[in-house]
């Protein structure tokens, strides 16, 4: 495994660390090239992986009415990071979004890594804008993910988002397990892959499907209300509709990286998440 240097000391940027050998994490602010150049200096990484991003608090509706600090966390750091390594030799992983595309795709098997994405929410905007550059560029790869779910607790986990929701829509995903994310990255990151790749667990969930699983292993007297799409704008939930979407990921079978079907690795994931739990309590 290269030497990497993990860009932002977030929740993803902590689980990686975590999960991954020979790897350093900074929480350095990046404004200039020449920002990243000292890092590249002090750390002499042989490979970089940006988990920094902007996503808004409490929510991307956030990111609505902060449009720059939401662009420059999203598009100008990314492409501050892909100058700096372009010009050192070094492999960039990029950590993208799946919330590039809304609603049904012109394929019935989902959204292909190669279609024209359709954002339109801010945050989407910002995080598509970075990929359309970072996708002419050699030497970078771009893993796209989609609500990640985790086997640990946690206030970016989708599992803890919905179980604190009194209010739910039941809508059919695509969505990334962030245990395989971090073993799919890792191997981007040995493969030295280059483009864009769609990092979700083949096949697609309900949020009923979660809080089912949530109900049966973690709290059996859990309870919500299930709203549709537009009640959550309409009743003030959501300042814009939510992506929601079902993507196909055929650019990681073709360079021989696989994930567990969405079932499986739901159950899986859900058994580890309980077990958490009550190691919490």
């Amino acid at each position: 495994m290269p030497k990497v240097l993990i860009i932002g000391a977030g929740y993803l940027g902590h689980r990686f660390q975590e999960a991954m050998e020979d790897v350093l994490l900074t929480d350095k602010i990046i404004d200039t090239v020449r920002d990243v150049e000292d890092l590249l200096r002090e750390y002499h990484p042989e490979a970089v992986l940006n988990c920094a991003g902007t996503t808004g608090v409490p929510n991307v509706d956030w990111c609505e009415s902060h449009p720059v600090e939401t662009y420059k966390g999203n598009t100008v750091l990314p492409l501050l990071l892909a100058e700096a390594c372009q010009k050192h030799g070094i492999h960039l992983t990029h950590l993208g979004s799946g919330c590039v595309f809304y609603g049904t795709s012109p394929e019935e098997a989902g959204w292909r890594e190669e279609d024209h994405a359709n954002p339109s929410a801010t945050y989407s905007r910002s995080k598509y804008a970075a990929d359309l550059v970072l996708t002419t560029l050699p030497n970078v790869a771009i893993a796209r993910l989609r609500m990640p779910i985790d086997s640990r607790p946690g206030a970016r986990n989708l599992i803890d988002k919905l179980a604190n929701y009194p209010k739910i829509i039941d809508v059919e995903n695509s969505v990334t397990v962030v245990d395989d994310l971090i073993d799919v990255v890792r191997q981007l990151i040995e493969k030295r892959g280059e483009g864009i790749f769609h990092v979700v667990n083949p096949g697609t969930m309900r949020h009923k499907d979660l809080m089912t699983l949530y109900k049966e292993l973690v709290d059996p007297d859990h309870t919500c209300e299930w709203i549709t799409e537009d009640d959550l704008v309409r009743q003030g939930l959501a300042v814009k509709r939510r992506s929601n979407n079902i993507m196909q990921s055929h650019r990681l079978e073709e360079i021989g990286i696989h994930m567990r079907p969405i079932n499986e690795a739901l159950c899986d994931t859900m058994i580890k998440y309980a077990e958490a739990k009550r190691g919490n309590k």
